[in-house]
């Protein structure tokens, strides 16, 4: 009762392919790859040196402002609690 013999993983893998059949199974795997290949590249990036990445461009002008009518603006009467 200790211990599960590799009878039981394979009843219980049995039951599960019943269940979710082996399609998901499919695309949970490849799902599941491609997430940790994804990590392993964002980890990667964040390790190189700030030589390998050059500096994105300073835009020093300023973006034109947009006006706002009185239809867009929107009121909000805040509230405290007593």
């Amino acid at each position: 009762m200790g211990s599960f013999s590799i009878w039981h993983w394979l009843i219980v893998l049995l039951i599960i392919i019943l269940v979710f059949g082996t399609k998901k199974l499919k695309n949970i795997g490849s799902d599941l790859g491609g997430a940790v290949k994804g990590f392993k590249d964002g980890v990667k990036d964040g390790q190189t040196t700030p030589e390998e990445h050059p500096a994105p461009a300073q835009n020093t002008a300023t973006p034109p402002v947009a006006h706002q009518t009185e239809q867009n603006t929107i009121d909000v009467q805040a509230k405290q609690k007593v």
